[in-house]
């Protein structure tokens, strides 16, 4: 029987061998989806730790569905509905699972699913196995026009993009939610990347363009990116979260989650939106600091394309040594290597590091960078 070796061997030879790593803890991290620092703030740990004090368990012990719906879950969920306008929410154990749930749950054999190129790999694996899903050419309404002018199926449609684009940054344009309104599509938006980082108040995309959801607006969000704690949630009609209660394996057939988690990800939200004003500021004067470099984005990912990944690799370390850590990103999870840098609060100091981290960039990435086609 053939062992796995050579596919290891193969790996490491094209420089796409991966591998589990402790980082130094005093580097500054531009690498994580710890987008607002919270992932580090022992002041709201204690807070969720006093916040579990007051129940009988502080472990899930069984499925939502059993006996594993704790009073913490149900405070939670009612929390987001009301901040983010939702009719009902569910707790779920993580965004991979989140998607997993709305694809594998809610597209019926008579249905047809439009999906962004682009869409996250977790949502990606489950419609590439179903027969009437159509992928859409990346935040390109017209491409998405043109095919749910082509393809009319008996039962309904869907259409699955992002907020914010992980490996790209991109803010999905509005014309897309036009289009979904216009044929009366369900929009499966995943805002993993765009809660707590994008709109006025930082509620993502929907208020960074103005929109409110509807009762075809189904929503994923995550608490591991923005929010620095672990797990997700799925919002949207009464209807919606009834069904996906009923139907979504990744719901119906796993543990709740983690209470602990649960805790520390309401004491975190309450932290945020109880006064969103110093974190907008702060991410647009971060925002602001790359752009004074001749870089740009209207998110919270800026992203340097590589034309081979072992100068991509040997620039994350140059990086590393001067105290720094930002994510090498290899096929396949993107066509050309990149060096993703997350626009992260910092304990202190957060726009002096990005100044120092931009111009450590200009002198390592600049004299090598792609040429720019067109």
């Amino acid at each position: 029987m053939p062992d796995y070796s050579f596919a290891l061997r193969a790996l490491r030879k094209a420089h796409l061998h991966r591998e589990r790593r402790l980082y130094p803890p005093n580097l500054a991290d531009f690498a994580s989806n710890d987008y607002l620092g919270l992932g580090g703030r022992k002041d709201l740990l204690q807070k969720a730790f006093e916040l579990l004090q007051g129940f009988n368990t502080h472990a899930p012990k069984a499925s939502m569905l059993v006996n594993g719906y704790h009073p913490l879950h149900h405070e939670l969920e009612s929390y987001l509905c009301r901040l983010l306008g939702f009719e009902a929410c569910v707790l779920v154990g993580s965004g991979f699972l989140g998607n997993v749930a709305l694809i594998g749950a809610l597209v019926r054999p008579s249905d047809l699913l439009l999906m962004d190129a682009h869409y996250h790999a977790s949502g990606q694996f489950i419609a590439k196995k179903s027969p009437n899903t159509i992928f859409f050419k990346h935040n390109d309404s017209k491409d998405l026009q043109a095919k749910l002018e082509k393809y009319k199926p008996k039962g309904r449609v869907l259409i699955a993009i992002e907020g914010v684009y992980s490996m790209d940054g991109h803010i999905a344009p509005l014309e897309i939610f036009k289009c979904a309104k216009e044929h009366n599509a369900y929009l499966i938006l995943d805002e993993a990347h765009s809660l707590g980082t994008i709109g006025t108040h930082l509620k993502g995309v929907l208020e960074h363009h103005n929109l409110k959801p509807t009762e075809k607006t189904i929503i994923l969000g995550t608490f591991s990116k923005a929010y620095g704690s672990y797990g997700a949630f799925i919002g949207g009609s009464g209807e919606i979260v009834d069904f996906l209660c009923n139907r979504a394996k990744s719901i119906i057939y796993t543990t709740s989650l983690s209470v602990l988690d649960t805790a520390l990800s309401l004491v975190n939200i309450e932290e945020v939106y109880q006064d969103p004003s110093p974190f907008v500021a702060l991410l647009e004067q971060m925002r602001g600091c790359v752009a004074s470099f001749g870089w740009h984005t209207k998110s919270n990912i800026l992203t340097l394309p590589f034309v081979g990944i072992a100068h991509l690799l040997e620039t994350q370390e140059k990086l590393l040594k001067e105290g720094f850590i930002c994510g090498a990103i290899r096929p396949p999870t993107v066509q050309q290597p990149l060096l993703r840098v997350g626009l992260n609060v910092q304990a202190t100091n957060t726009l002096g590091l990005l100044k120092s981290l931009c111009g450590c960039l200009q002198e390592l990435y600049l004299p090598k960078r792609p040429p720019v086609v067109g």
